[in-house]
């Protein structure tokens, strides 16, 4: 098998396995990605994530992070199954927590696409790379044609609006390139920065995590600070009012048929009366298996805490 059919088999293959999309780039080193990175890091925009700091070096080159790397095979999955309930008084949980924690689902399906290549090309060696790696993953998805970086700073596809998990395989391996998504679609639209209650989005292309509603409910482990308290919009885990009002997301609203990403039961209506009963065991049996995880029940408590005050 050639290069052009080994690069067509393994596209086929991703679909077949249940990504939505596929591209691959050229690993190479871009001194743009250090500098926007040093610059965001610079202002603290990376609020207490102190890991993406301390492996600034390896996010700026993959080299630093795999040395072996030739190619890097961007992935994307739909999992939109529609927009948080807008009723007040409604708890509300961003959409791509509604269903199985997309690490282990795209995981798995990563390392099976990985065995795929390996059967066909035994010398091919490579890493999996979901959200947890230091990986700029949309700008390798963009370098691979997936689609351009948002003013909201989501990666947004022509397909499937920003609604997509990012994923990648880095091999050693050169493959067949895409040409990299030239054009920002945005234009002059501004609905993302307009709708940020708490003006997160503080220029286009830049998102300070200190003020993000997604930041502040999950990643954020003490107090939410008093600037923000009446600006969470009921949002108790994360927030996709960005994603909600883009024109793109309005155009491409197609809704996932990935079983693993449907909404968990009492889960999307459930009022701010019934979340502050919210008992820690119920808490294990209502999010087992799901990415509400990574906030724990302490910080879900305090997010319902302060939203329930009233």
């Amino acid at each position: 098998m050639n290069k052009l059919e080994l690069t067509a088999s393994i596209k086929k293959e991703a679909l077949n396995l249940g990504f939505s999309l596929v591209g691959i780039a050229p690993a190479k080193k871009h001194s743009k990605d250090s500098l926007r990175l040093d610059s965001w890091l610079r202002n603290n925009c990376h609020a207490n994530m102190h890991w993406i700091a301390k492996r600034k070096d390896e996010r700026s080159n993959i080299f630093n992070y795999y040395p072996e790397a030739k190619s890097i095979i961007s992935l994307a999955t739909n999992y939109f199954t529609g927009n948080a309930d807008s009723s007040h008084n409604v708890g509300k949980i961003s959409n791509y927590a509604w269903g199985d924690d997309y690490h282990d689902i795209i995981k798995k399906r990563l390392y099976q696409l990985l065995s795929f290549i390996q059967e066909n090309k035994s010398d091919i060696e490579g890493i999996v790379s979901v959200d947890t790696t230091p990986v700029l993953e949309r700008a390798w998805a963009q370098r691979s044609g997936l689609g351009w970086i948002g003013k909201h700073t989501n990666l947004i596809s022509p397909e499937y609006g920003s609604w997509v998990f990012l994923s990648e395989l880095i091999v050693n391996y050169e493959f067949d390139y895409d040409n990299q998504f030239a054009q920002d679609l945005c234009g002059s639209c501004v609905a993302c920065l307009e709708a940020c209650p708490t003006q997160a989005i503080e220029e286009p292309y830049k998102v300070n995590s200190n003020k993000c509603i997604s930041y502040l409910t999950i990643e954020h482990r003490d107090k939410i600070p008093q600037e923000f308290e009446d600006k969470l919009d009921d949002w108790i885990y994360g927030c996709d009012i960005c994603q909600e009002v883009c024109p793109w997301n309005h155009k491409n609203e197609e809704e996932t048929t990935d079983s693993h990403f449907e909404p968990r039961e009492n889960l999307q209506h459930r009022s701010m009366d019934e979340w502050s009963k919210l008992t820690e065991d119920e808490f294990r049996t209502l999010f087992k298996k799901s990415a509400v995880k990574r906030t724990k029940y302490s910080g879900l408590k305090r997010n319902i805490k302060l939203l329930s005050k009233d």
